[in-house]
């Protein structure tokens, strides 16, 4: 794709992913300034919505931006058809780089809900001492899910064949990457439904009350602080007569 802002510089491809990073900052702010106290006239919750509810969009907008890049992919292969370049992997088509922004302002945005809403579900949600233990616990599915996405890549290696392979490694042109993307549509559609089921059953955790009897009231904490301070100043006493 074209990757030039001007006739001397070109976008690094690897730099794309910039935009992702300032999507979810961006919206961190908005969401906090702006949805936020939008949402709390409807719902009445302090922080507009629960954390399930946060997670459950950003799972449903991540199904959105891979929908898109799906599309897109299509149409850099039309494009690339237009111009008979399906054969020549090597060539810039005529199509801007720039046809790939929405679906890495979506992945942004998903991020703002989902990555945020799940460490705020287990911060929130986990006992004290396993907080700690919760979020490395996150890392670690996380990193699972990388895996997972490998041996995906893999085992359509696999199963496409050599001569209709979704993901060749020599031209693109002639690949399937829009139906890799539709398959992983796929298995976000199915998650996205077991969530909403297993979000569906899950009861809160109770808030704890604090009681009035377990409140001391003012008189005895001044009454405390005297009783301390009288027995400080007669140790300092006790100590100087020693001396």
């Amino acid at each position: 794709m074209d990757r030039h802002l001007s006739p001397s510089f070109e976008i690094p491809p690897a730099s794309l992913s910039i935009f992702s990073i300032l999507t979810m900052l961006t919206g961190l702010v908005l969401y906090e300034r702006l949805f936020v106290p939008f949402a709390r006239r409807f719902t009445g919750n302090p922080s507009g919505i629960t954390c399930l509810q946060r997670m459950g969009v950003g799972l449903f907008i991540s199904v959105i931006a891979t929908i898109v890049s799906a599309l897109v992919e299509v149409k850099r292969k039309q494009v690339a058809a237009l111009h008979n370049l399906l054969d020549s992997p090597g060539a810039v088509m005529p199509i801007s780089v720039f046809w790939l922004l929405p679906q890495y302002i979506l992945h942004g945005i998903a991020e703002v809900f989902m990555s945020v809403g799940q460490m705020e579900f287990l911060y929130d949600q986990s006992p004290e001492t396993m907080r700690s233990t919760a979020a490395a616990l996150n890392s670690l599915e996380v990193s699972m899910g990388n895996y997972i996405g490998t041996l995906v890549v893999s085992l359509v290696h696999k199963y496409t064949g050599r001569e209709n392979n979704w993901l060749p490694d020599r031209n693109l042109n002639r690949g399937k990457l829009d139906y890799y993307y539709l398959l992983i549509t796929g298995m976000q559609v199915i998650n996205l439904v077991y969530y909403v089921v297993c979000a569906w059953f899950y009861t809160y955790k109770p808030l704890e009350e604090v009681k009035d009897e377990d409140v001391p009231a003012e008189d005895e904490i001044q009454h405390k602080q005297l009783n301390y301070a009288e027995g400080k100043g007669e140790v300092e006493l006790r100590r100087n007569v020693i001396v």
